[in-house]
């Protein structure tokens, strides 16, 4: 086993330290210091069932080593044949079981295209049945979270089928994993959009970008309400690209808590002006937006 000196950043601990998962912390120490995943079970002493859970945790942090192999082939995707459909439903017992499962789920037929689709995520993506059934019940759930009430397409759940096989989760530990660390994501992001007051709507794809770079700058609830409460002084309301350019700056200076804030404010020695006390990170961010708004 490789245990070469390992430097840890900042924003890694933090990930970790709030992902709250010590097979993940444990691995991704592992598979830093250059040790391959293949060989955790044996090196680690823990469970294939853990280092799969641990091994997904680490991906949906963005800490999985890049290096790690990929779980989907490369080159394009295949294409079935209505035949192929009709032999996997006359003679693969386990897949005729699974198009009776999704159909349930789904609460009505699929046709033959579909039937295709999901022929590819066995076949090709080389998913079980049982982690299929799981990722529909996720993307149903994801589009009622969205305000929808209609079940998700094939297309939709392939599009998500081939995420989760790049991301290497095809087990239920892992899905497991996935799902945990995206119900953990999604309360975040519904404390952040209770923070600024946005009620009866979801996010729009730039604002969840916008909120999700936050979180992943480790910024906690004290330090969005302060950035969100001088970017309502200073512009009479929520504006993302401001409120953005206050916490980059707050970031990119290592400032940590309200109070670093303040501190930072005061050795500045801005001078007051009509909307408040300005800090230099709020003057830099309306003179940023103001340019990119010109």
């Amino acid at each position: 086993m490789i245990t070469d000196a390992l430097k840890l950043s900042q924003n890694d601990v933090r990930k970790l330290l709030g992902a709250a998962n010590s097979d993940a912390a444990l691995l991704y120490i592992y598979l830093s210091c250059g040790n391959p995943l293949s060989q955790a079970e044996g090196e680690l002493n823990v469970s294939a069932s853990r280092v799969s859970c641990a091994a997904a945790t680490l991906r949906q942090l963005g800490l999985m080593p890049q290096d790690q192999p990929s779980h989907i082939a490369p080159g394009e995707r295949p294409s079935y044949s209505e035949r192929d459909v009709l032999d996997a439903m006359d003679n693969d017992h386990s897949f005729r079981s699974l198009y009776g499962e999704v159909q349930r789920l789904l609460g009505r037929s699929l046709n033959t295209e579909e039937l295709k689709i999901l022929l590819g995520f066995v076949r090709y993506l080389g998913l079980p049945a049982d982690v299929i059934s799981v990722l529909v019940c996720y993307c149903k759930e994801r589009a009622r979270r969205r305000g929808s009430m209609r079940n998700p397409s094939l297309r939709t759940i392939e599009k998500e089928a081939y995420a989760w096989s790049e991301q290497g989760i095809d087990t239920l530990e892992e899905a497991s994993a996935f799902i945990q660390a995206q119900n953990v994501r999604n309360s975040r992001l519904h404390r952040l959009m209770n923070l600024l007051q946005i009620h009866g709507r979801s996010l729009t794809a730039a604002e969840e970008r916008y909120a999700q770079s936050w979180l992943d700058m480790g910024m906690d609830e004290q330090m969005l309400s302060l950035a969100y409460e001088r970017t309502c002084l200073n512009t009479g309301g929520l504006n993302w690209a401001y409120m953005n350019k206050i916490l980059q700056r707050w970031h990119e200076q290592g400032l940590r808590t309200p109070e670093d804030v303040r501190s930072g404010d005061r050795k500045a020695a801005v001078p007051k002006g009509a909307s408040g006390e300005l800090g230099s990170a709020e003057l830099e961010a309306i003179q940023r937006v103001l340019r990119e708004e010109g």
